[in-house]
């Protein structure tokens, strides 16, 4: 069950995911993954870490997208 989730996940797109890898929030902001990570450090959003990867929160960054002054 599980390995369908994460497949599901994997092929979804982007609207439907639940989470984001850190280089698709440096995509997403136009920026480069070390000022994405620095983001991340920071603990501008909601993170989980499996492993060694680091996933975000898309509900998280969305929100918090949403609080910039853009």
């Amino acid at each position: 069950m599980q390995q369908i989730i994460a497949d599901r996940n994997r092929n979804a797109p982007a609207a439907s995911k639940r989470t984001y890898k850190v280089e698709e929030i440096a995509n997403i902001l136009d920026i480069g993954r070390s000022s994405a990570y620095h983001l991340v450090r920071q603990g501008s959003f909601k993170t989980v870490r499996i492993g060694t990867s680091i996933r975000v929160s898309k509900k998280s960054f969305d929100d918090w997208l949403d609080r910039q002054n853009l």
